[in-house]
């Protein structure tokens, strides 16, 4: 069936519509990973957002339910140049496309997707529409008018605290949108993990009495989530924090950093980032839109993006304090900074 993809900048784009068959309106945003299209459907970090996936061909190994780093899909909506028509692999328990129509998601093949990311580098992240239906200028400007993503880590964070028992340090997670592998990165090392949901007041967390908190990754703007920042400064001095992408923006915010909105982000598995403090470069895999400007006054730059020179990591020893921008945990992307979950644990020890 024939779809459209409208931009917020006026053009548009013809292709087929595949999933599931129901407009949607979200963010565009450009993913250069070769592989990994399943991890990064159900990152929580995409919630809000229209993902165009930069490589040609999409779903050759299908879909399985082990590697999903979520409860479902979390995109607005896919944007593919061509599916395989025959996944192969052992692991393959469904195709793309009906994975996509059981989660009610709608995706759009058939575009040059590198062209279209060149748009996105060129004009920024905007608002897009993927439809089947005919729409009038002012259906339109309606539809981009009426999409907002401020609430997004409501939608995303879990409705109650759970635990995941182990024999290790005390972690309490505040969830923002969490990656599954994150929490599987802190169980491989033995913790004792309490999740909590994210507007959990900073007095309840200390009544767990954990030996750390971390602060996940997740979708949004950080300044939209005062609510939060307040409850991190509640918890600065009181145990060590640790926090990745989304907790790394908010840690900054809470301790007087400023945060900025990238131009068309960094979202990948191929980023260099030089480790200031091991003098190595690493390449990363990478999720976000949002990046922290200027440091917090006493916070230690560990971290830098070689591409465009932006804060990728910072710490410091007297507050007990360490956070990077990047996913050491992966899924998808390299697995080289994992080493970082050793240095979050040798903190809070």
């Amino acid at each position: 069936m024939r779809a459209k993809l409208i931009l917020e900048n006026g053009m548009v784009f013809y292709g087929k519509a595949f999933g599931y068959l129901e407009e949607t309106v979200g963010e565009l945003v450009f993913n250069t990973s070769m592989t990994g299209y399943q991890e990064l459907l159900t990152d929580p970090s995409y919630y809000g957002q229209i993902v165009v996936m930069t490589y040609p061909l999409i779903g050759n190994y299908g879909v399985n339910l082990e590697d999903v780093q979520s409860n479902g899909v979390k995109v607005k909506g896919f944007v593919i140049k061509e599916p395989a028509k025959l996944p192969n692999n052992f692991r393959c328990e469904i195709t793309l496309s009906a994975y996509l129509r059981q989660n009610k998601i709608m995706g759009i093949k058939g575009l040059d997707t590198r062209q279209l990311t060149k748009i996105i580098r060129d004009h920024g992240s905007m608002k897009a529409i993927i439809t089947i239906e005919e729409l009038s200028q002012s259906d339109i400007k309606k539809r981009f008018n009426n999409f907002h993503n401020t609430d997004a880590v409501k939608n995303v964070t879990c409705e109650e605290a759970y635990e995941i028992p182990g024999d290790g340090k005390n972690i309490a997670i505040m969830d923002f949108g969490i990656k599954e592998n994150i929490i599987k990165s802190f169980e491989k090392r033995g913790c004792n993990i309490k999740v909590f949901p994210a507007f959990t007041s900073a007095e309840e967390i200390l009544e767990y009495n954990p030996d750390g908190i971390f602060l996940s990754n997740g979708p949004g703007d950080p300044a939209d989530l005062t609510e939060v920042i307040e409850n991190i400064k509640k918890l600065v001095g009181k145990k060590p924090i640790i926090g990745i992408c989304l907790g790394h923006q908010l840690l900054a915010l809470a301790l007087g950093g400023k945060t900025k909105k990238l131009k068309f982000g960094h979202r990948g598995g191929n980023h260099p980032v030089k480790d200031l403090v091991a003098k190595k470069i690493y390449i990363t895999s990478q999720n976000h839109g949002y990046v922290v400007d200027e440091l917090p006054e006493g916070m230690e730059l560990t971290h830098v993006n070689l591409n465009d020179n932006t804060v990728e990591g910072m710490k410091s020893e007297k507050l007990k304090i360490a956070s990077v921008q990047f996913h050491p945990e992966a899924c998808p992307g390299p697995e080289e900074t994992a080493y970082i979950f050793d240095d979050f644990l040798n903190i809070i020890g």
